[in-house]
């Protein structure tokens, strides 16, 4: 094979389609290898994001694309993912063994946030990523339902706490750390504190992704985390109905106005489809988060239906990625994962986690 043919190899890999950053191959920089010897090409593909179950059917659409090049017979495609630490907020630095923190928001309470956050997570860790979530709401924390933890976490140290597990998720929340039936009558600077001490306190081991369940609204959890927390990006939760993405729209621009890039949007309880008779219903209205995503200019990263299985699973402590992975809304939200981290992945990288710090001594 040529020089030229080569290179007209390597060119038509890199015009593949990314469905998940709307981007190429190779404006991704994807593409991290091609060898041809004769009429065979060994193809190396490295994503910056999770996606375990589309490696597969991109090495197939990689191998067809190598082969319809001409004097190309035979193609090997490997195709792997990596996660590095993105840019977080100016003067700020990236936790310890936490690459990267995404915060799930909302305007208002009401629109299934928790329950997105909880299965978000769950889906990035089934494409591949290490992941914890720390549950923010101090006053109504629902993550450890949602996740099945009882007991107390341990302190090694007594200044240090190790997370829970469940599902496999390293978890922290305040409500593995008090009486489930304690009430939370705590100022604002309190739960401020708690938040902090949730998040730096807690001896995360190697996270990819550490996604925070924001409670809703824009009080002074939602400003301490946007103005002293390293966040890489934010995803907001709204539903169709106008009035939730009234509300939605505020936490979208609080997090512009900390330049925090919002990854995008996700519509829950879009449609509801009748278990008995299969009529589809939009009971909150229809197309609200796609207009809202519209009108900012981010993508809408996915719609979830209004499904008694969801809530069933969650409040059984088994959300439905973790108990029906096959399932259609296990699969939203698996695709809605992969467009997430890739929407994070096309963020300039964090530099100050790259590269230890070097110190020069004279002796």
């Amino acid at each position: 094979m040529t020089v030229a043919e080569s290179e007209n190899l390597r060119r038509r890999l890199a015009e593949l389609p990314d469905p998940h950053t709307g981007t190429s191959l190779g404006e991704t920089d994807a593409l991290r290898g091609v060898g041809v010897d004769g009429d065979r090409a060994a193809i190396e593909i490295r994503l910056g994001y999770p996606a375990r179950s589309w490696h597969a059917e991109l090495a197939a659409q990689v191998r067809a694309a190598a082969t319809s090049v001409p004097g190309i017979r035979e193609a090997t495609v490997t195709v792997e993912s990596k996660v590095a630490a993105h840019r977080v907020q100016k003067d700020l630095g990236p936790l310890p063994e936490v690459k990267n923190i995404i915060a799930v928001a909302s305007g208002k309470g009401g629109v299934g946030k928790s329950t997105t956050a909880v299965n978000l997570a769950l889906a990035l860790q089934a494409e591949g990523a290490t992941v914890g979530i720390l549950d923010a709401d101090i006053y109504g924390p629902s993550i450890p339902a949602m996740l099945g933890l009882q007991g107390r976490p341990e302190s090694p140290d007594g200044k240090t706490i190790e997370p829970k597990r469940g599902h496999g998720l390293q978890a922290m929340s305040i409500g593995l750390l008090i009486d489930q039936d304690t009430p939370m009558i705590w100022r604002g600077p309190m739960v401020t504190q708690a938040l902090q001490q949730l998040l730096n306190d807690t001896r995360w081991q190697g996270l990819d992704y550490l996604v925070i369940d924001l409670p809703p609204g824009t009080g002074d959890i939602q400003l301490t985390l946007a103005q002293r927390v390293p966040v890489s990006g934010a995803v907001i939760v709204t539903t169709p109905q106008d009035i939730a993405t009234l509300d939605a729209r505020k936490a979208l621009q609080m997090f512009a106005r900390v330049e925090v890039p919002v990854l995008g949007i996700v519509e829950n309880m879009a449609v509801h489809v009748c278990s008995n008779c299969g009529h589809a219903e939009h009971v909150f209205g229809a197309g609200g988060g796609e207009r809202m995503a519209a009108q900012y200019g981010v993508p809408l990263l996915g719609s979830l239906p209004l499904d008694i299985r969801i809530r069933e699973m969650a409040d059984a402590g088994a959300p439905t990625v973790a108990a029906a992975p096959d399932s259609d809304p296990a699969r939203a939200y698996l695709a809605i994962a992969r467009r997430t981290a890739a929407r994070l992945a096309l963020q300039a990288r964090n530099r100050r986690i790259a590269f230890p710090n070097i110190v020069v001594q004279n002796t």
